[in-house]
């Protein structure tokens, strides 16, 4: 399979298809596994912050505002993190030709330019100048792991600010020698990465520039001192995450009570759907409305489903924020996705049974190539228009090359006409494509972890399998791990809509 080698980030926590009391032994799940999930559901500590339905609404002040903006900032670096393996921290070099860039560099050049001055003057003023060799062993210092204190009291001693600023009243401050200790204590600390950074230091009687570029290097070695604990702190932050995110949440939640209101609208879209679902698929209409025959997993997939369809702009819901980002690149992906298996099915059932899989597998690569990246409509149509005299032109050389007559007008102007049609609405390619894109993903949503195998590829979409896999894992392991964390909330937002509990009545979660 071609993700044998990939492991999700989150353990796969599915709602019951019964409701009740079983709603919450799946949705509340718990991060570790010596608790258990009903337990954490059902505890006392789940309902304390809970407030009457007659309560007043509280305003919401400054300090509620900002710390949620922290909150939220924690649990989106937090979650970062872990998601993204390739997550890094890096300096921020502003634009030159900017506000901030020129008001910036303004400022550095007016301070740098200052300490020069006073160096000049007769006799030199070090004051500045020591204050930032002060900095400098107070950056130095940082670096250092505990137990290392025998260098540590050695800089303290060279880099001593009263020994400093002493030589300099008489005139006898040897600023090679401090500049020679202060890049050989660098290139001790510096990551591997910055040794040539270190190695183009100069230590030389010109003091400010060797602070400039002294400082310069050290503001990159602290940044990879900060990247360095990132990646050490990790596999802790892992296994931890699940928790974290949901209390983190839960902190927003009770500073904004409506933190859950785009995602209660979300289910709720998505339990109309299914009941209305329900009553289609229903003879006489009498039953299949009912919310007893409803399954709220099937209702949370099929709103996980809804998210990555292409025309969908309603608001993101609170819950998903944190993997917005990878969604909106599945969600293009998959976009992509449906296009080429468009084409391939388009292609396929004009030639009929001339049609073979290696051909096929040419029409996928060269749509792939001609549509790669197209998103806007309007671009969309002309690549379209293009790619569908380049396929015509295929199908007509693949024939030929197999001593097989050419396609006729009608059969061309077929081919050639849906293909550049395919961004209409209700094409019957595009449409029958779409259902069973989305048959597989709900089917894939289910799947219990770990991934034994993967739902069976409904017709049409073979020519994409591999691709169809890829976003199929890699969205089930976003949506169980979203589960793991939002499932208690998830669950008080079902006992709501299904069960009529009072809408008052705030939605909480504990771990």
């Amino acid at each position: 399979m071609p993700f044998s080698n990939d492991k999700p980030f989150g353990n796969e926590d599915q709602l019951s298809d019964s409701d009740g009391s079983r709603l919450s032994d799946c949705m509340a799940c718990s991060s570790s596994d010596s608790e258990s999930p009903r337990e954490s559901f059902t505890s006392d500590s789940s309902s304390k912050n809970a407030s009457p339905v007659s309560s007043p609404p509280r305003a919401t002040t400054l300090d509620d505002v900002m710390a949620t903006t922290r909150n939220l900032s924690n649990l989106l670096l937090a979650h970062e993190i872990v998601a993204n393996e390739n997550f890094h921290l890096d300096t921020i070099e502003l634009p030159k030709n900017s506000l901030e860039g020129q008001v910036k560099q303004i400022v550095h050049k007016a301070f740098w330019d200052c300490l020069e001055s006073e160096l000049k003057e007769d006799p030199p003023e070090y004051e500045h100048a020591i204050k930032l060799f002060d900095e400098i062993k107070e950056i130095l210092l940082s670096f250092l792991t505990p137990g290392t204190n025998r260098l540590r009291t050695q800089i303290c001693e060279v880099l001593d600010v009263d020994l400093i600023r002493q030589q300099a009243e008489h005139n006898a401050v040897d600023i090679p020698k401090l500049g020679s200790y202060i890049i050989n204590i660098m290139s001790k600390l510096c990551a591997p990465v910055r040794d040539d950074d270190v190695k183009k230091l100069k230590s030389s009687g010109d003091i400010v520039q060797m602070l400039r570029d002294v400082f310069h290097v050290l503001d990159l070695m602290k940044m990879d001192m900060v990247n360095y604990t990132i990646h050490t702190f990790r596999p802790q932050l892992q296994r931890q995450l699940a928790e974290y995110e949901r209390v983190k949440f839960q902190e927003i939640l009770e500073k904004s009570p409506d933190a859950l209101n785009q995602t209660t609208k979300w289910i709720e879209e998505s339990l109309k759907d299914a009941l209305q679902a329900k009553v289609d698929e229903s003879t006489s209409g009498a039953n299949g409305g009912s919310v007893d025959n409803v399954s709220p997993t099937l209702v949370l997939n099929s709103g996980f489903v809804k998210l990555l369809h292409k025309d969908y702009d309603s608001v993101v819901p609170e819950t998903v924020i944190t993997d917005d980002r990878r969604i909106v690149d599945l969600k293009n992906k998959l976009h992509q996705v449906k296009l080429v298996a468009c084409v391939c099915l388009i292609t396929q059932n004009v030639m009929g049974p001339v049609s073979t899989s290696g051909f096929i597998e040419q029409v996928k690569e060269i749509t792939v190539i001609l549509l790669q990246g197209l998103n806007k409509a309007l671009n969309l149509r002309e690549a379209l228009t293009g790619l569908s005299t380049k396929i015509s032109f295929e199908v007509n050389k693949s024939l030929t090359e197999r001593g097989l007559p050419e396609l006729g007008t009608e059969a061309k102007s077929i081919l050639e006409g849906q293909i550049c049609s395919l961004t209409e609405k209700n094409h019957s390619v595009c449409n029958l494509i779409e259902k069973r894109i989305q048959e597989y993903l709900t089917t894939f949503l289910c799947l219990p972890y770990p991934y034994k195998h993967v739902p069976i590829l409904p017709g049409g979409l073979k020519p994409v399998q591999k691709e169809m896999e890829f976003i199929g894992f890699h969205y089930s392991n976003i949506v169980n791990f979203n589960k793991q964390v939002y499932g208690p909330f998830y669950a008080n937002i079902f006992r709501k809509l299904l069960f009529s509990q009072p809408q008052g009545e705030k939605a909480e979660a504990q771990s």
